[in-house]
């Protein structure tokens, strides 16, 4: 089940919740949906990577647990705060994805370890909280006219 308010408010933070799951389509749907087409496929798969981890190593898949994603939408900023009920994890105050990806990622058979990087790629800022179970994304909107950004 997805908990959804309607209508949505775009001035404040919305809020959706749902039991762990990796069926993550119409999840994904309706967080990218404000977001502009040319940007949606990277988006699409940084957040789910993040909802993938939140599901998998946060709420070991468990039904019974909740992940809840708030997201805004500014005119100079898309925002997500990602919450699992997992018990968290330290993590690090580092991220080696940006300066040498090549010796970052796991061999090419392995089937976990590029989560990580590909958040790091996709999003200007990437942070979990102490506990490590609640993670806050955004994407910048990058202006080419910078009197564009004094309007908004």
């Amino acid at each position: 089940m997805i908990a959804i308010p309607f209508p949505w408010n775009k001035s404040k933070w919305n809020t959706i919740s749902f039991a762990s799951t990796l069926y993550l389509r119409p999840i994904l749907d309706l967080l990218i949906v404000q977001i502009p087409p040319s940007w949606q496929p990277e988006v699409r798969l940084g957040l789910q990577e993040a909802l993938v981890n939140a599901a998998k190593h946060g709420n070991k898949l468990d039904p019974s647990k909740t992940i809840v994603v708030e997201f805004h939408v500014t005119p100079t900023k898309y925002s997500w705060i990602i919450t699992d009920e997992g018990i968290g994890f330290a993590p690090q105050s580092q991220c080696c994805c940006h300066s040498m990806i090549e010796e970052s990622l796991p061999p090419d058979e392995s089937e976990n370890g590029r989560g990580l990087c590909i958040l790091y790629e996709v999003f200007d800022f990437v942070h979990w909280d102490r506990q490590g179970n609640q993670l806050t994304l955004y994407k910048q909107v990058k202006h080419s006219n910078p009197k564009k950004q004094l309007v908004s």
